[in-house]
């Protein structure tokens, strides 16, 4: 008898664990503090998707599983492809059912999904319907979090802010309640600026911040402190080890600072890339399946040590 309970009491745990977002629910903002439905603040870790239109190879249900199963992923980005050839404002149709795929799989492992509009530069009509059709499909779930601008470049805050408010009434049209992620300019490392200026009139929203630890360094730490201070909840929605430039070197010792910085604030974060380019912050080598289910030899370095780390935080 005490044997049955002990099967019975062991299936229940590993049921439980593969329940991420049934166990979380829907998320908001409270403060500046990413919180789930009982209003405990959460932090969300795992992996953005290369872009869509130049790493199609991995948009499937089997990478996703993988991501979630054996990387410990407890949210998973999609990186939707705008402007680049084979993109989206090219090829609509073929680029929405890769993030579609990617979407449904993240559903059906009950984990939290990011749909990112991967771009770097303002293109509001395209977005306007894109994200229209994304709330509409998906907004009944809380699993849902848009991501309106990847990284704007040149742009100003209030450019962005224009064009993320015209996003933000659509999506509230159709979703009145899953978080919207909002960049800011020079890459999502101003954000000092929307935090003297933010969107207001609506809420669960929060600001994106991006690093790249070999490039990036205590400057930035600081400034987004400061503007956490002024009131600006915050989410890394991409970060990694190595060069702005995606390549060069990991830099081992920052990058660990900035995880152990994030960690120490609950802030959630994703890395990147789901992707074999030749280049250092692409995780996967050339020999990586389509679907999944990636051997260490798969893996580069960088592959091998963020798996390391979901692994140390979200097992």
């Amino acid at each position: 008898m005490k044997q049955i309970s002990f099967f019975i009491l062991l299936f229940y745990a590993v049921t439980i664990k593969g329940q991420f977002v049934k166990q979380q629910g829907q998320l908001s903002v409270s403060g500046t503090q990413l919180v789930n439905s009982k209003g405990e603040p959460i932090v969300l870790r795992g992996m953005s998707f290369g872009w869509s239109c130049f790493h199609p190879r991995f948009y499937t249900r089997g990478v996703v599983h993988t991501l979630v199963k054996d990387w410990k992923c407890n949210v998973i980005r999609a990186a939707l492809g705008v402007e680049p050839k084979n993109g989206y404002k090219q090829d609509s149709a073929t680029q929405l059912k890769l993030i579609q795929t990617v979407v449904d799989a993240a559903i059906k492992e009950d984990v939290y999904v990011i749909i990112d509009w991967h771009s770097h530069n303002i293109n509001l009509e395209e977005a306007k319907g894109f994200f229209k059709m994304m709330a509409h499909d998906y907004g009944k779930y809380p699993n849902i979090i848009y991501e309106v601008f990847n990284e704007p470049d040149y742009e100003t805050w209030p450019e962005v802010k224009a064009y993320a408010e015209e996003i933000i009434k659509v999506i509230r049209e159709e979703d009145p309640d899953n978080i919207i992620l909002i960049g800011s300019p020079r890459w999502d490392q101003e954000v000092q600026l929307p935090a003297a200026d933010p969107v207001k009139g609506y809420k669960n929203l929060m600001y994106t911040m991006h690093f790249y630890a070999g490039t990036h360094k205590q400057w930035l730490r600081d400034r987004t402190d400061e503007a956490i201070k002024n009131g600006l909840p915050i989410f890394v929605s991409e970060c990694a080890g190595m060069e702005a430039t995606g390549d060069g070197p990991i830099d081992d010792a920052e990058w660990k600072k900035f995880i152990e910085w994030m960690e120490a604030r609950k802030i959630s974060w994703l890395t990147w890339s789901v992707s074999d380019k030749n280049e250092t912050c692409s995780v996967l080598n050339p020999s990586a399946s389509s679907d999944g289910n990636w051997s260490d030899k798969d893996l580069k370095e960088s592959g091998l040590k963020i798996k390391a780390w979901l692994y140390r935080y979200n097992h």
